[in-house]
């Protein structure tokens, strides 16, 4: 039987870069819910009325999503990290207490951030990170 040309010594089984590439997917997932950890608890700090933290951590994980944006899942997965990480923790505990206050630094830092997760996903499926960085 003719082997096409290219295919030659390989067997069609998963190559040695797997783990690699499910490493990176985990870092990936893992740098997001880092950053949901650290934005809901740094969100409130503002210049005046102005919630600058909120405004940042939504560009960093918008940020994170494009670059991870080679793949749809290298932009999904730091997303997912985020929301669940920051949606857990804008839940009330049984005591009443809450990290994540319906203020207006927190409804930018939920909303934003959950806008700029959408933004870097949907920016991973029309190929915006693939072809921006070509020369």
């Amino acid at each position: 039987m003719a082997v096409p040309t290219g295919m030659k010594g390989t067997t069609g089984k998963r190559g040695p870069a797997w783990p690699v590439t499910v490493g990176v997917y985990c870092a990936l997932f893992l740098f997001g819910a880092v950053q949901g950890l650290i934005g809901s608890f740094q969100y409130s700090r503002a210049a005046g009325s102005v919630p600058v933290a909120a405004l940042v951590c939504c560009a960093v994980i918008l940020a994170t999503c494009l670059l991870g944006a080679r793949s749809v899942s290298g932009a999904v997965l730091p997303g997912i990290g985020w929301i669940i990480t920051s949606f857990v923790l804008s839940m009330p505990v049984s005591n009443g207490s809450v990290i994540i206050t319906s203020t207006t630094a927190g409804k930018w830092y939920l909303y934003g951030g959950t806008f700029c997760v959408a933004a870097g996903v949907v920016a991973s499926f029309i190929g915006v990170p693939r072809w921006a960085g070509r020369n």
